[in-house]
């Protein structure tokens, strides 16, 4: 079976991963917003990790890569990517004694030494697809990117779980400033086109679709509409 969007949709409906709220909270992009992506309700559950990760080997494939390493971006995604890595492992036909490693970044890089061992815990080899679960303005997305390359890690995509869909100031999208340093971003969802049937689903008022609606003037790649 193929990446199933409207599936992969529906358990992000399902399991309450996009919300609101009444009032605007802090992202780690400094950005205040009212409304919130959180994976971290899926990656602490086993039963619901291992489906997400069925998802995004899906989606790896649908996208006709072939990494021989997942990486997550430390330390929200570590352990999406660590699972990830040991079914894709797995399913290999050369699967063996050295023939994948199990990656994972440090949260905080050591301050001394080679990019080796100041980033990462296990370092990635060969063709290597960095996970992200939500990207907003990517600043996290790159500085891994950054990481890996400085290390000669060959970096053959990004994947978010979930994409904001917002510009940065200097009017720059996520996809725009992986694609300078050589790296394509491809996104399993897009807040964009989910954000309108979870408020349905959810029904939080007019205030609520207002203050969504004025983050994405601000923000938003295109305008959204959540309540004529």
């Amino acid at each position: 079976m193929g990446f199933n969007q409207r599936e992969f949709d529906q358990f992000i409906f399902d399991n309450n991963v996009i919300g609101f709220f009444k009032e605007p909270i802090t992202l780690k992009s400094g950005r205040k917003s009212n409304w919130y992506v959180n994976w971290r309700t899926i990656t602490e559950d086993v039963f619901l990790t291992d489906k997400l990760t069925d998802f995004i080997i899906e989606f790896t494939k649908d996208k006709g890569l072939e990494p021989d390493c997942f990486y997550g971006v430390p330390e929200g995604a570590s352990k999406l990517a660590v699972i990830t890595q040991y079914k894709w492992a797995k399913q290999s036909e050369k699967y063996g004694t050295d023939s994948h490693v199990l990656a994972m970044g440090r949260g905080k890089p050591k301050e001394h030494g080679i990019a080796k061992d100041r980033y990462f815990i296990g370092m990635p080899k060969g063709k290597t697809i960095i996970l992200e679960d939500v990207t907003t303005t990517g600043g996290s997305l790159i500085d891994t990117i950054n990481a890996l390359l400085e290390a000669n890690v060959s970096v053959l995509a990004a994947f978010g779980l979930t994409n904001r869909n917002e510009l940065r100031e200097d009017g720059s999208s996520v996809e725009l400033r992986t694609s300078k340093i050589g790296v394509n971003y491809n996104a399993l969802s897009n807040a964009h086109a989910l954000l309108p049937k979870v408020y349905k689903k959810l029904n939080p008022g007019k205030d609520i679709a207002r203050a969504v609606e004025k983050e994405f003037q601000k923000y938003g790649i295109i305008p959204l509409i959540l309540e004529p």
